[in-house]
């Protein structure tokens, strides 16, 4: 599907893709009702709406929203679009579907980034600040048999995602992996990566991870 992406507004990569795969393989009921959170370009909600899902797309980015909804138009796909935190629905919405590439990529900078295109992969030194929000709220999203898929960095650590969703009580399993070539914010941040212990000297990859959660 192509979509309009204005500069500013985050360029689906090898995460959305890996994650648009996954999304192919689930079994989905006309009409389910799904969230994207952290939405961007709409990829992830268009693909969902364009299989007969009732899409809410979030985004702190209002240049973000406003694509999403262009691009919805341009392929007439309904979709909804709300400015919200990442991880705050309104109270009493619950989903079939929860879809997330939420920012995982560690950054020196602690606390969040500021307003401006690094929102979209900064997470704070360990690359889990919305990931460990997302664990701790995303479950109470979902409907009874609602279903999580989630993608990730292996920098940030995707086996304490698992260990959190698993502990707020949802049937938890890595669905895909995949190894790509680092782009170029990891690129800049490879010698601090090495610094720090994360990647092993003169490593310049990555593996992606889909995470899916069900809620029983």
């Amino acid at each position: 599907m192509l979509l309009l992406r204005p500069p500013g507004v985050y360029a689906a990569q090898g995460d959305t893709a890996l994650l648009l795969d996954v999304l192919g393989r689930e079994p989905l009921r006309p009409g389910a009702r799904c969230l994207d959170i952290g939405t961007g370009s709409g990829a992830l909600a268009l693909a969902a709406a364009r299989r007969g899902c009732r899409v809410t797309a979030v985004d702190l980015s209002r240049l973000s929203l406003a694509t999403a909804w262009l691009n919805a138009h341009l392929h007439g796909l309904p979709l909804r679009v709300r400015h919200r935190d990442l991880t705050a629905p309104a109270p009493g919405d619950r989903y079939d579907l929860v879809l997330s590439n939420p920012p995982y990529v560690p950054a020196p900078r602690p606390g969040p980034p500021p307003p401006g295109p690094a929102r979209a992969w900064d997470a704070g030194p360990d690359g889990r600040l919305l990931l460990d929000r997302l664990c701790r709220r995303v479950p109470a999203l979902l409907a009874p048999g609602g279903v999580l898929l989630l993608v990730q960095s292996s920098l940030a650590r995707p086996e304490a995602t698992v260990r959190q969703l698993r502990a707020a009580g949802l049937r938890t399993a890595v669905a895909a992996r995949r190894r790509q070539e680092f782009g170029p914010v990891m690129t800049a941040r490879a010698p601090w990566f090495e610094q720090i212990g994360l990647i092993e000297p003169g490593v310049r990859t990555e593996e992606l991870v889909v995470i899916r959660g069900v809620r029983d």
